[in-house]
Parts: C-alpha cells; sequence; structure tokens
C-alpha cells in the first residue's frame, strides 16, 4: 500500500484502540509520522493523507528535507541529540522529544535564549534501564525536570519513553502503565504537560490502550528502511 492509505489504515488502528483505553478515552491522540532515511516525496504523500506531525532522527537529515518539503507540519525531534546539534536543532524543530540529561538540557537552553526561541521539549526517560538506550535514570528524573522548569528557555511539555523490543508484545504492556501514572502525578501541577510519547510500529497499540497520547510510526506508514545495522528497530 502506498504511504497515504498505510497513514490512513494505522488511524483506524489507533481509533480502535483507543476503545480498549484503560485511562482518558476522550484525549486527542497525536500520530508522528517518522521520515528517518525516507524521501521527500512519501513524506509529502503523507502529509497530503492528513499527517500533521512529522518525526525525524537526525538533525542533518531533517535539515536537508525540511528545506525542499513545502508542507506545513509540527516538527519533531525523536532520535538521541548531540550537543553540538543543538543550535541547529532548536532552529528547525517544534518539540524536541529526546532530552535524556541535564548537561543537554542546559545547552538546549542557551541555544534557544541565543534565538529568542522558548524550545518545547520532552524528557526521555529509560524506565526499562537498557545500556543501549538514551533516557534519563528514574532515579535522575527529578533534578532534571526541576532544571527545565526553572530554565527561562525551555517549556517542559511532557515525557517520552522507547519501550523494550520484547519478542511479546505484551511485556511492555507494565512499563506504558507506569509511564502513564507518572505522567498524570506530574500533569496535576503543570499547565502545559499535555505529552506522552510512546509507542512505535511494534508495539503503539499497547500503548495507546495503556495511555499513549503520542505515538511514533515509520515502518507502518512508509514500510522498511534501510537497515543500518544488525540491531535495526523498527519505529
Amino acid at each position: 500500500m502506498s504511504a497515504a492509505e498505510n497513514f490512513r489504515a494505522v488511524l483506524t488502528e489507533i481509533e480502535n484502540a483507543r476503545k480498549n483505553r484503560a485511562v482518558a478515552k476522550d484525549e486527542e491522540i497525536i500520530l508522528v509520522a517518522v521520515t528517518k532515511n525516507h524521501g521527500v516525496e512519501v513524506m509529502r504523500e503523507a502529509i497530503d493523507a492528513g499527517a500533521k506531525n512529522i518525526g525525524e532522527n537526525r538533525v542533518q537529515e531533517a535539515a536537508e528535507k525540511f528545506q525542499t518539503l513545502n508542507r506545513e507540519v509540527t516538527r519533531h525531534l525523536i532520535g538521541h541529540l548531540q550537543t553540538n546539534k543543538v543550535r541547529q536543532a532548536v532552529k528547525l524543530f517544534d518539540l524536541i522529544q529526546s532530552v535524556d540529561s541535564l548537561h543537554l538540557a542546559e545547552a538546549l537552553d542557551k541555544a534557544a535564549a541565543q534565538i529568542g526561541k522558548i524550545q518545547d521539549v520532552l524528557i526521555q526517560i529509560n524506565l526499562a534501564r537498557e545500556t543501549q538506550k538514551s533516557g534519563v535514570a528514574p532515579e535522575d528524573l527529578n533534578s532534571l525536570i526541576s532544571f527545565v522548569d526553572s530554565a527561562k528557555n525551555l517549556r517542559l511539555r511532557g515525557l517520552m519513553m522507547i519501550a523494550p523490543n520484547f519478542s511479546d508484545v505484551e511485556e511492555c504492556r507494565p512499563l506504558f502503565a507506569q509511564m502513564r501514572k507518572l505522567f498524570d502525578e506530574l500533569k496535576t501541577s503543570r499547565k502545559a504537560f499535555d505529552f506522552l510519547s510512546m509507542g512505535m510500529t511494534h508495539d503503539y497499540k499497547i500503548a495507546v490502550e495503556e495511555g499513549a497520547n503520542v505515538v511514533r510510526l515509520g515502518t507502518a506508514i512508509f514500510g522498511e528502511r534501510s537497515l543500518m545495522n544488525g540491531n535495526h528497530r523498527q519505529v
């Protein structure tokens, strides 16, 4: 099927998952179309089919594609961000989902201040403590939140998580439920704390059922992309 057909099919699956949702059944669920290693033409196809949010993993790839995209979308950075790419990232992206350390948050705050921007961010949590994944450890979350809350040029909009790639996707469910509980606890004291980003091609239906309101899908919309190594994870 085409990217447009896949996009519409995924929207239907999200709505079906909403019926089994454990919390906030009327909450809007944002579908971020992840376009890493896919060209501008299929990006446009998905946008013309209704995609309003585009996700990219790499700053340089995003910069090249956004120059010729010619579509109005909300731009999400979902991949690990190195501090030497921070200045470019705050110019390119509306929401940076992958803030995973105090050092990165400090660099983003400084770069956003230099261009007079309030940068919306999510804090990425490594809830499963996987050594190969980025994300702040649960015990370090409060100190990172405190800094972002105090930063003049950052606005904390929510949380993000990448679940382990379990062979039995049901094993993700307790982690998603735990993330939703944490999100709801933090939301009570914050006005603009809106986004819980969790769920990818492999596990997004369970993520929605357990309370995700942002899912990040690439393969389900655009098909397989080039494999960089044997540890490729479907987004």
